[in-house]
């Protein structure tokens, strides 16, 4: 399998844990691609040339994080990350939280990214808001980082991203648990392996 990557994606760093803490290391190549760049291999693992993109082994190509972890959690071994029953319910609507929030935090860095003469202060504003309403809402619903699922890990990728790309944003005041659940997570051995650089 080719799982095509960017080591500063959060969206790619939640099949990066997956694949760890679900023992397929030696199952998946790990490639960089330019998303930018109209990567041939990557156009044709996801036309649209986001990231993450997988190619199975049946040359089946994967697209979107949440679709590329669920089928990850089937393939490998240990503790499903994604349960079955009513619970599956709840960690589909963490990962959706810490999704949404994450989805704000990347329109923001776009827009960060344009000449600063053709920035939207309304829409940076309103997606910092959105945020913090976000992560408002997370905190309200006591995270904690047992049981570990994938609601759990895009958490703690979606906190560490907003660390990473946004160092001068303060999420963490008022919000003690998603600290703890940020400090937490971010010991995991799946998690030291693929901090975003």
């Amino acid at each position: 399998m080719r799982l095509f990557i960017s080591p500063a994606s959060p969206f790619v760093r939640k099949c990066r844990i997956v694949i760890r803490e679900k023992g397929l290391t030696g199952r998946v190549e790990e490639v960089v691609a330019d998303p930018y760049a109209d990567d041939p291999d990557l156009l044709k693992a996801n036309p649209i040339a986001q990231i993450p993109a997988l190619i199975d082994d049946q040359g089946r190509a994967w697209a979107d994080s949440p679709l590329i972890c669920q089928w990850l959690d089937f393939q490998g071994s240990g503790p499903r990350l994604v349960p079955d029953g009513e619970a599956r319910w709840d960690v589909l609507r963490r990962e959706s939280a810490a999704d949404g929030v994450l989805e704000l935090g990347v329109k923001w860095l776009l827009e960060l990214r344009r000449p600063e003469t053709e920035r939207s202060a309304h829409w940076m504003n309103r997606w910092r808001e959105g945020i913090l309403r976000g992560l408002d809402a997370i905190e309200a619903r006591s995270p904690a980082p047992e049981p570990f699922d994938l609601g759990v890990i895009s958490l703690g990728c979606a906190l560490t991203w907003l660390d990473f790309r946004h160092p001068g944003f303060d999420w963490k005041t008022g919000r003690p648990k998603l600290v703890a659940l940020q400090a937490a997570l971010e010991t995991r051995p799946s998690f030291v392996e693929t901090t975003p650089r």
